[in-house]
């Protein structure tokens, strides 16, 4: 069966909340742990049932927000998934509470034990029609997003299709594309001005309902961030500052210096070398047919896997009009299906994000068979570290895609993941101001925004983008919407992942078979234990960055990036 026939109707709202009641009262009454094992298997057959029908919804909606039917269902599940929250956290509290939980804990580890704990943290009946309402905002922002459509080159394109053209070689077009894009957040200001001040507003609202003073505590929770909290992420925003800023700003001067520039202006950063960035040898199905063979090669693990993926239509890669922004990856639990959902636009992106879904989905593909659905996936910092990872891992089979410029990309792979940590971290302390100061207006916030990236990013320049001196650049950045706090997640596997390409680099087959590990460990430990299941080093750890970095560097001042 391909994805294409994956069925999806919509269930009775009533029935699915009358049946999770009768889950509670069974596991209530068990009167041996057979039973209560019995009834808890059948509670998460029945969640990923429920699960299956809300993933095709979000699949087939980010991929025609124009399409009524599933736009109607997509408002459905916004509604619907609160209530069946309501339901889901009264058992969760059972399981929690209940006489059995000492013989669970042994079959599961205390990790589910762990989580279960932050989930009951992060809900009360009281907080139901905020819930609702935080949906309906995420749902407004992905189609405010969606709906660009910007005259450029001869055609109408959206955000994702405009990315090729601001990070073109001719610095005319890519500062003529870099305005149009700042233009489309500029006109639209007043929209997410007013979306995101609502939204922190009722995340404050719900933070405030169940307790905690502000929204950031609560979102640590929703994340599952059971080992650590604000005090040691700051710590690490910290390393980041002292070790890979000044590093970043060295490379931005020497990327300068072979664009024949003075300096960097804001839509120079994303152009690595005068004759412009590596890029693909070829479209959607020439990236797919090397993917192919990469995969086959790189393992027979990686080949069932990816040979699953092509055969049931698994993999939603073009830009189109109406497609939502970004890229992802989930999972259909009823069809044991991972999904990847991207925008191909011809940079090397296209193969940097085919490698990082492929890694996600790789890893949910080896837990498919873990005790319960709170193990498919880890927490989401770990599961970065499996996206990044693979992004190195598969050096080798670069020159399929890049050919002549393999090296070349390899030097922008290495840059511009470098280069991305001021960055994510610039993300995360501006969403603490924010949510630490709720009563900040729109233009306030916009500002605070600027002062977070002279920060971090000392050297942007939004001279000949002037309209980004507002500070509006955060708006395109859609994981503050749908997945407040995520954002330093990818720095901190950013991390690990680097680790990994050194370990490869070192010995290939036990730094694969140390990734192998990882990705069959799928959620069943949280983030630092698996970081110490693959021989790797505590990102939070003082000296961790700085024993990173002089592998980094001594393999960048080994290429002569000029002659690219």
């Amino acid at each position: 069966m391909k994805f294409e026939q994956y069925h999806y109707e919509r269930p009775d709202k009533e029935q699915v909340l009358s049946t999770l009641k009768e889950f509670n009262e069974q596991l209530i009454s068990a009167e041996s742990f057979e039973i209560f094992r019995e009834t808890f298997e059948k509670y998460n057959k029945y969640r990923n049932w429920y699960s299956t029908l809300s993933v095709l919804v979000e699949i087939r909606n980010s991929v025609d927000t124009t399409d009524e039917f599933y736009d109607k269902e997509n408002d459905f599940w916004n509604e619907f998934m609160p209530l069946v929250t309501a339901e889901t956290s009264k058992i969760s509290k059972t399981i929690y509470n209940s006489k059995y939980k000492e013989k669970l804990q042994q079959l599961l580890g205390k990790h589910y034990f762990d989580l279960l704990e932050a989930e009951l943290k992060t809900f009360n009946d009281e907080i139901i029609e905020d819930l609702i309402e935080e949906n309906k905002l995420v749902s407004e922002y992905t189609k405010l997003t969606s709906s660009a459509q910007i005259f450029f080159d001869g055609e109408e394109r959206n955000l994702s299709g405009m990315a090729k053209y601001t990070q073109h070689e001719d610095r005319e077009v890519r500062t003529k594309a870099a305005n149009l894009v700042a233009n489309f957040f500029n006109d639209n200001l007043e929209k997410y001005d007013d979306r995101y001040d609502r939204m922190i507003k009722v995340r404050h609202k719900i933070a405030n309902k169940l307790g905690f003073k502000n929204f950031v505590d609560l979102a640590y929770l929703r994340l599952m961030r059971t080992e650590y909290s604000s005090k040691e992420v700051a710590g690490y925003r910290e390393q980041i500052f002292k070790e890979i800023v000044p590093l970043v700003e060295e490379l931005k001067k020497s990327q300068a210096k072979r664009l024949g520039l003075d300096s960097l202006k804001f839509q120079d950063e994303g152009v690595m070398f005068k004759t412009g960035n590596p890029t693909p040898k070829g479209g959607r199905d020439f990236l797919v047919q090397n993917a192919t063979t990469m995969y086959r090669e790189l393992s027979d693990e990686t080949g069932e896997f990816f040979d699953f993926m092509l055969e049931k239509n698994l993999l939603d890669l073009d830009t189109k009009k109406g497609k939502a922004g970004g890229g992802y990856c989930t999972y259909i639990a009823d069809y044991r299906s991972p999904f990847i959902f991207a925008n191909f636009n011809g940079t090397p992106h296209d193969v940097e994000v085919l490698t990082h879904e492929a890694g996600h989905a790789f890893q949910v593909f080896r837990s498919r068979d873990v005790q319960v659905p709170e193990y498919i996936w880890p927490t989401y910092e770990a599961c970065e570290i499996h996206s990044m990872s693979m992004e190195f891992l598969t050096w080798p089979w670069m020159d399929l895609f890049f050919e002549e410029d393999t090296e070349k990309f390899k030097y922008y792979h290495i840059a511009g993941s470098l280069k991305f940590l001021p960055y994510g971290v610039t993300v995360d302390e501006f969403q603490h101001i924010v949510y630490e100061n709720p009563e900040l207006t729109p233009a306030e916030r916009r500002a605070k925004w600027r002062e977070t990236e002279r920060k971090y990013l000392p050297s942007r320049n939004y001279e000949e983008v002037p309209l980004l001196e507002n500070g509006m650049f955060f708006y395109r950045q859609g994981h503050l919407f749908s997945s407040p706090f995520y954002y330093i997640d990818y720095t901190l596997a950013q991390v690990c992942a680097f680790q990994f390409w050194k370990k490869a680099n070192e010995d290939t087959k036990k730094a694969w078979a140390e990734y192998l590990h990882l990705c069959n460990l799928g959620g069943t430990k949280p983030f630092l234990q698996l970081v110490k299941e693959a021989n790797l080093e505590n990102p939070f750890t003082l000296g961790t960055i700085a024993n990173v970095v002089p592998a980094l560097k001594e393999y960048l001042e080994s290429v002569d990036a000029s002659k690219f």
